[in-house]
C-alpha cells in the first residue's frame, strides 16, 4: 500500500505476513518500532523473533484518544472499539452508543491506565498516544500479557494529509486496505482541488491564530501542519517562514504589533464570544480583527460533553477544514459559504 504523505510509518509486504514500521521520536531519540501483521490461522514467521505479532483482522481495539476514534470511524470499524482512555471528549455516535450500552470500557490513559481491565478484555491491539517504552513502563504489563501496544504518531506529521493518511494503518490492521485507500484518495482529491483554489487567490489576508496561555502565545511554526493549512487557504501568515514543526513560544508583546493590524483572528481557543475574549485581556479590543468582527473559532461542532469534533473528525477530514478557511478568508470563492467546523464570534 503506497504512502504519499505520511512519513511516520510504513508497511512492507512479505510472504505470509506484513511488517509495520513506526518511527519513534520519543524521549529524545529516534528509532523504529516494528510489528508483524499475521492473518488469523496463519503461523507467525519464525525468523523474526522478538517482534510483537498482531493477528489480523483485529476484531477488538482499545484506543487512547479521540483521534484514534476518528481513524477507526473513517475505516468503518468504530464499533470494534471496546476500550477508550477517557469518555470525556468523544463525538462519534457509534462509540457514544457503545459507552451508553456498556460495550465500551473506560481504561485510563498512559500512566493512569488500568492494566488489569485491559488484560481482561483481550484486545487485538492497544493504540497508544506515546511510545510503549516511555517512562514508568506503563504498558509493560500489557505487553508481558501478550497484548500488542502500537503508538499512533500522526501528530508528528507536518501536513494535514500526512496526518490523515494514518487511516491506512488502521486499514491494514482490519484488512480493509483497499477500501480505506480508496476513501482516502477522495479526501486527497478534494483537498488538493481546494488548495489549488485557495493558494491561487489574489488577495492574501493577514491571519493570526491562537491566544496566549499563561503568558505565552504559542503559534505554529513554519513546518507545522496548521501553517500548511493556512498557506493552502491563501492566507498571509506572518510566521510561515520560521523553522521547526511544532510551536513557537512568543510573548504578547512580540505578537501584538502584528495582531493589531491582522485582517483575521482564527483558532482563538476556549472562547465563544467577543465578551469572552475581552474577559481574558481588554487589550484585545485594539486588534483590527476584533474591531471588524473578523473573529472565527473552530468550535461550531461542540457536543453536550464539551467535545470539539474539530479535534476528532477534523483529523481525517482536512478538506472540510480547508474549505472552511477558504470561505472565511475569501468569501464567494467557493460555491456556498456554509461553515462546517468554524463559526464567527459575536
Amino acid at each position: 500500500m503506497a504512502l504519499n504523505f505520511a512519513h511516520g510509518f510504513r508497511i512492507d509486504y512479505y510472504d505470509g505476513y506484513r511488517e509495520v514500521s513506526i518511527v519513534n521520536r520519543m524521549a529524545g531519540k529516534t528509532d523504529t518500532l516494528r510489528y508483524l501483521l499475521v492473518d488469523s490461522g496463519v503461523a507467525a514467521p519464525t525468523n523474526r523473533p522478538g517482534i510483537p505479532v498482531i493477528t489480523t483482522p483485529v476484531r477488538q481495539f482499545v484506543v487512547q484518544s479521540s483521534v484514534h476514534v476518528a481513524l477507526a470511524d473513517f475505516a468503518g470499524v468504530a464499533d470494534r472499539i471496546s476500550g477508550l482512555g477517557s469518555f470525556q471528549y468523544i463525538n462519534s455516535p457509534i462509540v457514544r452508543e457503545g459507552i451508553r450500552a456498556g460495550k465500551v470500557k473506560e481504561t485510563g490513559v498512559d500512566s493512569r491506565i488500568n492494566s488489569e481491565l485491559v488484560i481482561s478484555m483481550h484486545p487485538g491491539v492497544l493504540i497508544a498516544m506515546t511510545n510503549p517504552d516511555a517512562a514508568f513502563g506503563q504498558y509493560k504489563p500489557l505487553m508481558d500479557a501478550g497484548i500488542p501496544v502500537m503508538p499512533d504518531a500522526e501528530w508528528l506529521e507536518t501536513t494535514p494529509l500526512g496526518r490523515a493518511e494514518w487511516v491506512k494503518l488502521i486499514g491494514a490492521l482490519v484488512d480493509r486496505e483497499d477500501s480505506v485507500a480508496k476513501k482516502f484518495d477522495s479526501v486527497v482529491r478534494a483537498y488538493e482541488r481546494l488548495a489549488a483554489i485557495g493558494s491561487a487567490a489574489k488577495e492574501k489576508p493577514t491571519v493570526i491564530v491562537n491566544m496566549p496561555f499563561k503568558g505565552t502565545w504559542y503559534l505554529p511554526a513554519g513546518g507545522n501542519y496548521q501553517t500548511q493549512l493556512l498557506r493552502d487557504a491563501g492566507a498571509a501568515y506572518p510566521w510561515a517562514d520560521t523553522k521547526g514543526t511544532n510551536s513557537l513560544s512568543l510573548t504578547f508583546e512580540a505578537v501584538a504589533p502584528v495582531a493589531l493590524k491582522a485582517d483575521y483572528w482564527l483558532n482563538i481557543g476556549y472562547v465563544d464570544s467577543k465578551n469572552d475574549i475581552l474577559a481574558r485581556d481588554p487589550r484585545y479590543s485594539g486588534f483590527h480583527a476584533f474591531q471588524t468582527g473578523a473573529l472565527y473559532n473552530y468550535n461550531k461542532q461542540v457536543n453536550d460533553l464539551g467535545s470539539n469534533d474539530y479535534w476528532e473528525s477534523g483529523i481525517v477530514n482536512p478538506q472540510l477544514i480547508l474549505a472552511d478557511l477558504i470561505r472565511i478568508l475569501h468569501p464567494g470563492l467557493l460555491p456556498q459559504d456554509t461553515l462546517h467546523y468554524y463559526k464567527p464570534l459575536k
